[in-house]
């Protein structure tokens, strides 16, 4: 028989299981409770991280006086100031060539010559012809003076005859005789004048076939040979080519333009060649054309300046690069142009959004790159730039004069020589 005091198999089952589902029960709300507790410490973690300010660093220059030269920069080729194309007006074949590159020659030194047999030839011809001209005139000066012989001596035998003879018909063919003789010997003399002017001609072409020289100067180009047939009928070939002074150049330069207003005729320069790249030669400009040319889509304006070339060194189309100074200013109040580009970082943000749960969740943290200003420095433009007291940066509005790209003069404002301007933030990491 059963024993009440002893438990039986299903009581022991029964009371084991209760045990083990009070366990897990517990265990259950344990973890919960970490889970919380692990939520808030991570959601107010991120709430001090969001919210924590960064810590900012400046960098600062100091403002000071000096001196301020603003260029403009171009680039061109040398050339002569004065340069000639020696051609010839005659078609023939070059008998000699008298000169050679870097020649120096003088005004009507003989260059070239043409083969002168034909034009020679054409000369005694015209000679003769004038000749024969003359000839033909003193023959019909002869005939009228025999015409006005005749004449004479019928007059006086009409006047003997008291007008019987000789007939009028006689006196009229008399006349006429004289007039005609007169005529001709006026024709005869426009021919020696047209023989004297073919003459002339043909000898002006003789002497065409030297070429010389029309100026003072170097030989730059020879571009003929002895026996080269030289073909003038539809233009006149290039024989040489000559520089009138090398020891004065022009520099011809194309300005851009958007520098094109700051560029005027007298302004000063310097300029620099491949050759020669520690040597700054000085110029001055001469000329500024008023007519554009345009090249692979940019716009660009001639710009002439003179060159003193007394050592020659410089050469006729070298590529120089040139520096036109548009301004300079004595002992000017200088400020960076980084300070002109520099504004302190914009504003926290404002409003979080997202409820309880955009306040638990982290937010990503804030840009510590402070925005900038894109003002470009501008002469007589009014701006502002940031000086740093007590750790913040404070505002100093000022008025702005000429720049050269690094620094910009301040021609008015609160600023003094020795103050330090912001020209860039840095933050500091945490």
């Amino acid at each position: 028989m059963n024993d009440p005091r002893v438990p039986r198999h299903q009581d022991i089952a029964a009371i084991l299981e209760t045990g083990k589902t009070g366990f897990s029960g517990r265990l259950r709300w344990m973890g919960g409770g970490l889970l919380l507790i692990a939520l808030a410490a991570l959601a107010y973690a991120a709430f001090r991280w969001s919210n924590a300010a960064p810590q900012v660093n400046y960098l600062t220059e100091e403002v000071a006086r000096g001196n301020l030269v603003v260029t403009v920069s171009a680039t061109g080729t040398l050339q002569p100031t004065n340069q000639v194309e020696v051609g010839s007006e005659l078609s023939g074949t070059i008998e000699r060539v008298l000169v050679d590159d870097n020649d120096h020659v003088k005004k009507g030194q003989e260059l070239a010559r043409l083969d002168t047999s034909k034009l020679q030839d054409q000369v005694t011809k015209s000679s003769a012809a004038l000749v024969a001209a003359e000839a033909q005139v003193a023959q019909m000066q002869a005939t009228v003076e025999e015409a006005q012989a005749s004449l004479a001596r019928l007059r006086h035998v009409a006047e003997l005859s008291g007008g019987k003879v000789p007939s009028k018909a006689e006196m009229q063919t008399a006349e006429a005789a004289l007039k005609r003789a007169t005529a001709t010997e006026a024709s005869a003399r426009a021919s020696v004048g047209q023989a004297r002017a073919t003459l002339k001609s043909d000898q002006t072409n003789l002497g065409k076939a030297t070429i010389r020289s029309p100026i003072d100067g170097v030989v730059l180009a020879r571009k003929v040979e002895p026996g080269q047939t030289v073909a003038a009928s539809l233009q006149a070939p290039v024989l040489f080519t000559l520089a009138e002074n090398l020891k004065q150049m022009k520099l011809e330069v194309d300005v851009d333009e958007a520098d094109v207003g700051q560029v005027q005729d007298g302004l000063q320069a310097t300029f620099k060649v491949d050759a020669y790249p520690n040597r700054d030669y000085p110029s001055r400009i001469t000329r500024t054309a008023y007519g554009s040319q345009t090249k692979e889509g940019v716009v660009s304006y001639l710009t002439v300046l003179e060159v003193n070339n007394d050592d020659l060194s410089l050469r006729p189309g070298m590529t120089a690069t040139a520096s036109i100074v548009t301004a300079s200013r004595e002992n000017a109040l200088l400020v960076p142009n980084a300070a002109l580009r520099f504004s302190p970082a914009s504003a926290k943000p404002s409003g979080s959004g997202g409820g309880l749960v955009g306040s638990i969740m982290p937010r990503p943290p804030r840009s510590n790159v402070p925005k900038r200003a894109t003002i470009t420095p501008g002469k007589g433009g009014t701006q502002q730039v940031w000086v740093l007291r007590d750790g913040q940066p404070v505002a100093f509005p000022v008025t702005l004069g000429a720049s050269d790209g690094r620094v910009t003069e301040v021609t008015s404002g609160g600023l003094q020589p020795g103050m330090a301007v912001i020209t860039e933030s840095v933050s500091a990491a945490k």
